[in-house]
């Protein structure tokens, strides 16, 4: 299976991200999703085959399934070269490589805020609680354990930091940044894709522990950008296996956070190469989660 790291395209370059490449198409943006890996905010030699199929189908797959709680950017995925004919007569830009990882989307105006919801405590929120007892700031239910179900869902924005971790935000930190009526409505919006996404992804007995959103204005509408509910943006666990009190196995790049850790690496560029054993465990996470939510395989050919 091809691995893609670098899609350079006859097309202008709008922005180069960790995992997405971006081009401009006219008034629009070409999204191109490789299969580059980050961790600890760093961009991995080895690529994980597949990775950028899993992140543009899923995104496409819940673009498609929430749009009537909120608008999205994406005008199509392109699983085929006739496919980009609509959008730019030069559809020979489009080698056949990033084909089924590619999307058309509306040219938004990003707003800069990470829009995180959890629906159980972990990671740096799980940090977070066993230092102050808080959650993003505010005082969270005395005795919860690590992995555990939240009374209810938390809404924890962060920045969008272009380098570094982003940082967290106070609701009212999020209104002086947008305004208060579009931090209300970044807040109920984000809770409601996460709740009706967490009710759908338990039917088929996954835990979407936590998740995170962007959102850009279309003129002067609100709507969801970049990606939606893929092994990057959230926190997949198998319900099966789910037990409070301690980490749970997980549908992402787990794999390649807990080698790297125990590899002795100090967590600056340049990361070491992953083994052959983690990149394809990886991948088979990242397909499974995609099979699971679907119920349908990864496709494997588009033309």
């Amino acid at each position: 299976m091809a691995v893609l790291l670098e899609s350079s395209l006859k097309l202008p370059l709008f922005v180069k991200g960790k995992v997405r490449d971006t081009y401009k198409l006219g008034d629009k943006l070409l999204i191109v999703a490789t299969d580059r890996i980050s961790a600890f905010d760093v961009v991995l030699p080895n690529g994980i085959p597949d990775k950028g199929i899993v992140l543009n189908q899923l995104s496409a797959f819940w673009f498609a399934k929430t749009y009537h709680i909120v608008h999205n950017h994406m005008l199509e995925s392109v699983e085929s070269k006739r496919a980009l004919t609509r959008y730019t007569p030069n559809h020979n830009a489009l080698p056949g490589l990033v084909l089924g990882r590619s999307m058309v989307v509306t040219k938004t105006e990003r707003i800069p805020v990470e829009c995180v919801v959890r629906g159980y405590i972990s990671g740096s929120a799980w940090a977070e609680y066993k230092k102050s007892g808080t959650i993003n700031g505010r005082k969270a239910p005395k005795g919860l354990k690590e992995s555990a179900k939240l009374p209810e869902t938390w809404f924890t924005p962060t920045t969008k930091a272009e380098t570094g971790h982003d940082m967290p935000m106070a609701l009212q930190e999020l209104k002086d940044l947008v305004g208060a009526q579009a931090a209300v409505l970044l807040k109920e919006k984000s809770v409601a894709l996460y709740e009706y996404a967490q009710k759908y992804a338990s039917e088929r007995g996954i835990i979407i522990a936590d998740t995170k959103f962007e959102f850009g204005y279309d003129d002067n509408e609100i709507i969801l950008i970049d990606e939606a509910l893929t092994p990057d943006s959230s926190r997949f666990w198998d319900e099966s296996e789910y037990a409070p009190g301690r980490p749970q196995p997980s549908y992402d790049k787990q794999p390649v956070r807990d080698w790297l850790a125990a590899s002795g690496w100090n967590m600056k560029p340049p990361a070491p190469p992953l083994p052959a054993r983690v990149v394809a465990a990886t991948a088979e996470r990242y397909r499974k989660a995609y099979y699971l939510l679907t119920g349908r395989k990864l496709p494997n050919v588009f033309s």
